[in-house]
């Protein structure tokens, strides 16, 4: 989801990653809890405690985080909706889900679980601290984790999209309206407002000498505003498109490469003279074995292309591909979620039928605004017109 995202590994198969922006947040925690409130709430600590302590309450804020969004992910999973990954960046963590809750009830769910996961550890944490001594290094850590925990989790419960208060809110008045794109455009706007007061209180501290926290403010205020904003106008894209498949849009005929071809025929003739980026490898038979692309191209020494087929060279499944009844939003994504150019089309799972690229879909969307603004033609004369 994120670009310059470094992959730590898999839990549950969901990919966990984090952003390069998070270094600032680890060394920004580090640096003002070592060398400010550790010092001031804690006498008496030898000067490596205390950044052995700023180090671990960092640690342990990264570890909430990656909780708290597995919360989520977890009951999504239980709830049959795949997720593909969870990235921790600057302003906290988000999980990607490959596709919508299919229901108010899910997206309740799932939206609840984050909260209640960081009230758990906040509880987990205070038991711990309880029963370490108070002044110790280990028990202000584990103090500061409950009640960051606690701050974690009720932040997250105003009623604000993307907040997961937010998704709470959209959940309701999705039971209620029956009406998503609704819900969703009532919790978007209502994340609109929080985020601008978020920046609006930001302002106050940063007039008030507040420089640090009032510049933190307004910044969570601004990523809050942007992301309901944005979310808002993604759903209304994807209500706009429903019913849109994939066959009313695609390259029905598209050229096709069959793994004999030689991957200099392949640059000279479709990447140079056409412009094409990717074409599909069929056999005989139709059915599609690979994707031939111009990155796969510039894998091979350019002295040994006339050696080399596209057999050789070609992406071999498993490949992103789509149906023709696939829907335009599911395409979409397809074409995103990769950074791929074409995706190709198949029936009875590998003939080719197809392929779709993203200059298709611009196209279609072009076309479907142009008769939009036209508007509907008038009726035909009459015969007692004539």
């Amino acid at each position: 989801m994120f670009r310059s995202s470094l992959t730590l590994g898999r839990i549950a198969g969901i990919r966990i990653a984090v952003h390069y922006t998070w270094l600032f947040v680890f060394l920004l925690v580090t640096g003002s809890l070592a060398g400010g409130y550790f010092p001031l709430t804690y006498r008496g600590w030898a000067p490596a405690s205390y950044w052995a302590a700023g180090v671990a309450a960092a640690l342990v804020l990264f570890a909430s985080v990656l909780v708290h969004e597995l919360g989520h992910s977890l009951v999504a999973l239980r709830r049959g909706v795949a997720v593909e990954s969870i990235t921790l960046f600057i302003f906290g963590g988000v999980s990607a889900l490959e596709e919508e809750a299919s229901g108010a009830g899910d997206e309740f769910l799932i939206a609840v679980a984050g909260p209640l996961t960081s009230y758990a550890l906040a509880g987990g944490f205070w038991g711990v601290r309880g029963a370490l001594p108070p002044d110790s290094p280990a028990g202000a850590v584990a103090g500061y984790a409950a009640t960051l925990n606690l701050i974690l989790g009720t932040f997250n419960l105003l009623p604000g999209f993307p907040l997961d208060g937010g998704r709470v809110l959209l959940a309701a008045i999705w039971a209620v309206s029956r009406d998503r794109l609704l819900a969703t455009r009532i919790a978007s706007y209502v994340g609109q407002a929080i985020g601008l007061l978020l920046v609006l209180g930001g302002l106050a501290q940063l007039l008030n000498g507040g420089l640090l926290n009032g510049l933190w403010t307004a910044f969570v205020g601004w990523f809050l505003n942007s992301a309901a904003e944005q979310t808002r106008h993604a759903q209304e894209f994807r209500h706009s498109v429903a019913g849109i498949a994939v066959g009313s849009m695609m390259d029905a005929r598209p050229p096709v490469a069959a793994p004999t071809m030689g991957l200099d025929e392949f640059v000279s003739q479709y990447v140079l003279r056409q412009g094409r980026r990717a074409l599909p490898v069929c056999d005989g038979a139709g059915r599609l074995v690979g994707l031939i692309t111009a990155s796969d191209a510039r894998r091979v020494p350019r002295e040994a292309w006339p050696a080399t087929s596209v057999g050789q060279a070609m992406t071999r499944p498993p490949l992103k591909t789509a149906g023709p009844r696939t829907g335009l939003d599911e395409a979409l994504r397809l074409l995103a979620d990769g950074d791929y150019h074409q995706v190709p089309v198949v029936e009875d799972g590998d003939r080719l039928v197809g392929m779709l690229s993203r200059a298709d879909v611009l196209r279609f969307l072009r076309r479907r605004d142009q008769t939009a603004a036209r508007g509907p033609a008038g009726p035909p004369p009459s015969a007692a017109g004539l």
